[in-house]
């Protein structure tokens, strides 16, 4: 199997940005650290030379990235039942259950989606470190659909789509309050809080950030949204609905608020109900997901306090 070359050129607002950080951002399928890894083994060129992972870059840069063929993933498989709401030889579409973490990370070795998807599908070539195959993540505390690629091609494909906002994402989210838009568009760039490194914030050193929400049912003091992804930010709903002051329903990290009801969640109300996306073949599929029970019990409860 040969190595995958991504060519990319660098656009104006990324001039002075570390290599490392900006290959991570556009091929978002690789750790930073996988990144640093394949610069140090001269992997990765800037107009031909190679550079360090802190080289700053220019408008218009040639960034050449080579990755090797897909080498046995240091990951043990685990047989732990999947929902699979799609599969073929390229793609898996899971309906990923709340609790669950997507690819392991400090403080969750094992038990993560990555680890299931290893012991169903046995013959996975992806190349990467911890995250084979992971186009895109959910929170551990969102339940719905993401896309896994079971190859390096549709990984590839995957990831060109993902970058050129070319998927469709659509959730659903009870958030505290009420709207006074049926419908309106958050545009604000979101990044690492300043002072807390576990939290994301809207802060003007962010990336760009755009979420359009819908208002599908009022429910007394809270709303239940339909929401769709512009971009794909780290926390972006959550961090997005609390910068208007309307955080999601249960979140432990954003939205918590003391004496607030949170009838009988034990997480987010949020879930990623449908997924649209081109099959490496060219097929435009989109599939969607059922309420998880947990949250049709809260709406029910919502629905009857009003």
């Amino acid at each position: 199997m040969e190595a995958t070359i991504y060519n990319l050129t660098v656009e104006s607002e990324s001039a002075g940005e570390r290599l490392d950080r900006y290959v991570a951002r556009m091929l978002p399928v690789f750790s930073r650290s996988y990144v640093q890894h394949l610069i140090t083994g001269a992997q990765i060129t800037v107009n031909g030379r190679l550079v360090r992972a802190s080289h700053g870059l220019c408008a218009d840069d040639m960034v050449e990235v080579t990755v090797p063929p897909p080498q046995p993933v240091a990951l043990t498989p685990e047989s732990i039942p999947l929902s699979i709401t799609y599969e073929d030889a390229d793609v898996v579409v899971v309906d990923k259950p709340a609790g669950m973490v997507v690819h392991p990370a400090p403080g969750h070795p094992g038990g993560t989606l990555v680890n299931a998807l290893l012991a169903r599908y046995p013959d996975m070539q992806v190349s990467g470190d911890l995250r084979p195959g992971i186009v895109h993540r959910l929170d551990a505390g969102t339940s719905g659909l993401l896309v896994v690629a079971r190859n390096d091609a549709a990984l590839r494909d995957l990831s060109d789509q993902q970058r050129e906002r070319q998927m469709r994402k659509i959730y659903l989210a009870v958030a505290e309050g009420r709207f006074k838009e049926s419908e309106g568009v958050i545009d604000a760039p979101v990044g690492r809080h300043p002072s807390d490194r576990l939290r994301m914030a809207v802060t003007p050193q962010g990336r760009v950030a755009r979420t359009h929400y819908r208002v599908i049912e009022e429910l007394g003091a809270y709303t239940l949204l339909e929401v769709r992804l512009e971009t794909g930010r780290t926390h972006q709903i959550r961090v997005h609905l609390l910068h208007i002051q309307r955080p999601v329903l249960g979140d432990p990290i954003y939205g918590a608020r003391k004496g607030r009801q949170n009838f009988g969640l034990g997480r987010q109300f949020l879930h990623a109900q449908q997924l649209g996306f081109r099959l490496p073949g060219g097929e435009w599929r989109e599939f969607s997901s059922p309420l998880p029970d947990d949250l049709q019990v809260a709406l029910s409860k919502l629905r009857a306090s009003r």
